[in-house]
């Protein structure tokens, strides 16, 4: 069975599977109303879509019930219910749920701040690949956060995030390729981070390289990660 890929086509296709109580379709139904591709953008549904595909033991369907508890899509905030859903998505092996249940658990919201079971989360992810997982492991190891502060593993974990694709493993790479005098290579890995990057955090990281010790950053910094971030919106 061929799924559609014109949008509208796609999501009448994937609807009516979701009818038909296909969980997988349900979850990507409901990824399709979160998005509002090839159809109206209705938070409130796709939370519902999350819902019954979860309930048929769809663990991303599972972990997006719980994106939707933690950022508010479709309903008010509620962290410790967003911690239940990734908490048991982890369990089942999720990378994603993992990520997201170290993140609750690191800066205490919805469950207790509990950094030593974060790392272990973070790393369980990490070895899966995860690369936002593996850049959160290196700030524990730059920030000595339950575990000895080690800069040189911190930016071998960093380099990895950041040829995995996560933006702030770009920067967080980039920051030590400064540092250690490889300022013209660490601008393209600027750059790089503003293709991925939230519009918030490109603003936060202009202003730290406006303030960097770095010449180079102070000079050209701001204008390569705006200019990754333009390229991305094209």
């Amino acid at each position: 069975m061929t799924i559609p890929t014109e949008p509208v086509a796609r999501a009448g296709f994937l609807r009516a599977l979701a009818e038909d109580g296909e969980a997988a379709a349900q979850a990507l139904y409901g990824q399709l109303l979160l998005d509002g591709n090839g159809v109206a953008r209705d938070a409130a549904a796709a939370f519902d879509w999350f819902v019954r595909a979860g309930a048929q033991g769809h663990v991303m369907a599972l972990n997006m019930v719980g994106r939707c508890y933690d950022l508010g899509w479709g309903m008010a905030v509620d962290k410790a219910r967003a911690a239940d859903c990734y908490r048991v998505a982890a369990e089942r092996g999720l990378d994603w749920a993992m990520y997201n249940y170290a993140t609750l658990l690191a800066l205490g919201q919805g469950v207790a701040e509990d950094k030593p079971a974060a790392l272990a989360w973070f790393e369980k992810a990490a070895k899966l690949g995860n690369a936002k997982a593996i850049n959160f492991v290196g700030s524990f190891h730059e920030d000595g956060w339950v575990v000895k502060r080690d800069l040189a593993k911190a930016a071998r974990l960093y380099a990895r995030a950041a040829a995995g694709g996560d933006f702030r493993g770009c920067f967080n790479h980039a920051r030590m390729l400064g540092e250690r005098g490889r300022a013209e290579e660490a601008l393209g890995w600027i750059e790089r981070a503003g293709r991925g990057a939230t519009p918030a955090f490109v603003a936060k990281a202009a202003a730290f390289l406006d303030a960097s010790p770095v010449p180079a950053f102070r000079a050209r910094g701001r204008a390569a990660i705006e200019r990754g971030a333009g390229a991305a919106s094209c």
